[in-house]
């Protein structure tokens, strides 16, 4: 299935594609939708015929979980930016977090903040939560995954290394596309161990070209690691890190400047289409 947050008149509604049509589910926002017991099940059962419909061509979607408890990140986790970035390869998952205030539809634009002048992107796959677990393993945490969906972490680098730690680079407001729509594991190759084509573009160049399949700590090991940490929630994030090709990486660094279009997507689930654009706020 692919489920997703809905944008309809001011408010939200939580829909499963069907077709060329967006099923409601009787939720306001998918986080809300997969706190429900059952949430797979009611949705497989969502009629068409009975619910709300909305058309999925030019549909205006949220953030898939517009406020998730929490927003896991994970750094240093594909062979190839790790080597790119001049490290070795780390032994446990690097983890930083992101807010609910950095996140955006698929659709929106990127708000390129004033004070920055090394403005980076970075595609990812993204877990998303589907039951709340602490300290699972093995099939418990691979039944918490409810999904998976398309980020794009934006990070200030000049900020990111003012420091050790990361988060400054990390947390800016409106900056962080996710969605479009949350695929179940059952959909994907690989399953809650995917192995996908992820890619993203500026202005149609090719930056980030690899397969899911690189990442050093997979998607299960990342839900047992945090959730050792903090307990998970239904509708929370866990990006599982970048490839090779970002721009501060590069010979010359390259950076987002404004105006720029970034299309980052991923085989089997979707892609974020956004302009970069001043932060206004």
């Amino acid at each position: 299935m692919k489920l997703a947050t809905l944008r309809v008149n001011g408010s939200t509604r939580a829909v499963r594609l069907d077709g060329d049509r967006l099923v409601d589910l009787g939720a306001a926002d998918l986080g809300e939708f997969l706190s429900r017991d059952g949430w797979a099940e009611q949705a497989a059962a969502a009629d068409a015929a009975t619910a709300g419909t909305y058309p999925a061509e030019g549909a205006d979607f949220a953030p898939v979980v517009p406020a998730p408890s929490k927003v896991v990140c994970v750094g240093l986790n594909y062979k190839n930016h790790i080597q790119e970035m001049g490290r070795d390869l780390p032994q446990h998952p690097t983890l930083f977090a992101k807010f609910a205030d950095c996140l955006i539809g698929a659709a929106d634009d990127i708000a390129r903040p004033a004070e920055t002048e090394a403005f980076d992107w970075e595609v990812e796959l993204a877990v998303v939560i589907g039951r709340p677990v602490r300290r699972a393993r093995g099939a418990e945490a691979e039944a918490a995954i409810a999904g998976f969906t398309v980020l794009n972490d934006i990070t200030c680098r000049d900020w990111q290394f003012r420091t050790r730690e990361w988060l400054q680079g990390k947390m800016w407001d409106s900056s962080t596309p996710v969605g479009p729509y949350v695929v179940t594991p059952d959909e994907l190759p690989g399953g809650v161990r995917p192995e996908l084509e992820v890619r993203l573009s500026v202005d149609g160049e090719v930056m980030q070209h690899d397969n899911t399949g690189d990442l050093l700590f997979d998607p299960v090991a990342l839900v047992e690691y945090v959730s050792t940490v903090v307990r998970l929630n239904p509708g929370d994030i866990i990006a599982t890190g970048t490839p090779g090709g970002v721009g501060h990486a590069r010979d010359p660094k390259r950076y987002l400047t404004g105006g720029e279009r970034v299309v980052t997507e991923i085989q089997g689930i979707g892609r974020l289409e956004n302009t970069v654009a001043e932060d206004a706020a």
